[in-house]
């Protein structure tokens, strides 16, 4: 009779083969009691589930506001974070009659190669990667912004992290580089807010199209439950998914042959036309002071009769441009992006005021 061995065998059989390159696996609280530990008011939840609605309906029904996601392009000092949400919480209320404002609060930034991943990966900024406190602050800073009445948006960027932070979001999006990942399509399929595509990272639509067909649609995938538990998840399809185009390697796409040929490919897919146009990243050629001619050019279009356009993005701190990172905290400027750069607080007020007066 062949022996197999004992336990300490087996152990030291899959010694060999498992885990060679993991040198941590921290367990994280299960969403449930994150959620619980730091959980919205009915207040903020009646918030989120009305700030929803109305961008459905500038997406797909009767609201004709314009549909405005601005503010940094990451957090990461989340005292300059909510100075700015002050200062964009009073001028949406300001503009609510012809603009809808959502915030931009992004905590997980995408890298080409390495670098800093965002405040729910790294929330110190020093590499030590404390995502449990990463994600309670984010859901804080959230709670804290919700409080000045201002919708939220993010990227999702990890299928894991929606299940910490997805209530307390109005909008999201799905970046270039995870378009066209089944993993992400399945996910936003699940999600219970407004989602936005963007084309691919060469400036491709088909992607982009094919993902709001597939996030439209009844999914079923490996997942983590509300227990943190691996488990398989089944949704109903997400029906508020939407193009946006952000140009790409072969260029900007934001002129009006541009949304004339994303609106042919849409409705050959029988969607709806409803395009956001992102003025930075691509379409700026990744300069912020080519941002606010870009932008202008976009609701220009929407001023001269160009319906299909629901809006646009514009990535905007307190200061203007960006600074290197990683270096001493202490030597950072304040409100100034240690990611992509940013268009400063006095530019984006004169936009949305020139947007606000231009679509009367």
């Amino acid at each position: 009779m062949r022996h197999l061995g004992g336990p300490q065998t087996k152990i030291a059989a899959m010694d060999k083969v498992t885990n060679l390159h993991i040198a941590s696996n921290t367990p994280l609280p299960s969403p449930k009691a994150l959620c619980a530990e730091i959980a919205p008011t009915e207040a903020q939840a009646d918030f989120i589930a009305q700030s929803r609605q109305e961008i459905r309906e500038i997406l797909f029904g009767d609201d004709h506001r314009f549909l405005v996601i601005v503010g940094p392009c990451s957090i990461h000092d989340p005292e300059a974070g909510m100075d700015y949400a002050r200062k964009l919480a009073a001028l949406a209320h300001e503009l609510k009659d012809r603009l809808c404002i959502v915030m931009r609060v992004y905590f997980e930034k995408p890298r080409t190669t390495v670098g800093w991943k965002g405040l729910i990966m790294d929330p110190d900024l020093d590499g030590t990667c404390n995502i449990p406190d990463g994600l309670k602050l984010a859901r804080r800073i959230l709670r804290d912004i919700i409080d000045l009445n201002l919708a939220t948006a993010t990227e999702l960027l990890d299928p894991i992290t929606p299940q910490y932070i997805a209530d307390l979001i109005s909008w999201s999006a799905i970046g270039a580089r995870t378009t066209e990942s089944q993993t992400h399509r399945q996910m936003a399929s699940g999600l219970s807010m407004p989602l936005g595509f963007k084309n691919g990272t060469f400036g491709h639509l088909q992607p982009a199209v094919n993902a709001i067909k597939a996030a439209m649609q009844p999914q079923t995938f490996l997942g983590v439950s509300d227990d943190g538990v691996a488990s398989a998840v089944t949704t109903s399809g997400n029906p508020s998914c939407h193009i946006i185009l952000r140009g790409g390697e072969d260029g900007p796409n934001y002129g009006a042959d541009n949304v004339a040929e994303t609106r042919d490919a849409l409705e050959a897919a029988k969607l709806k036309p409803c395009i956001m146009i992102d003025a930075s990243h691509g379409n700026c050629a990744k300069n912020h002071n080519r941002m606010p001619n870009v932008f202008r050019e976009i609701v220009r279009q929407r001023v001269a009769g160009e319906d299909s356009i629901i809006g646009a993005m514009l990535e905007s701190n307190l200061v203007g441009g960006n600074q290197k990172f990683p270096q001493p905290l202490d030597q950072l400027v304040r409100g100034q992006s240690i990611t992509d750069a940013c268009i400063d607080w006095e530019t984006t007020e004169e936009l949305l005021r020139e947007a606000h007066r231009l679509l009367a």
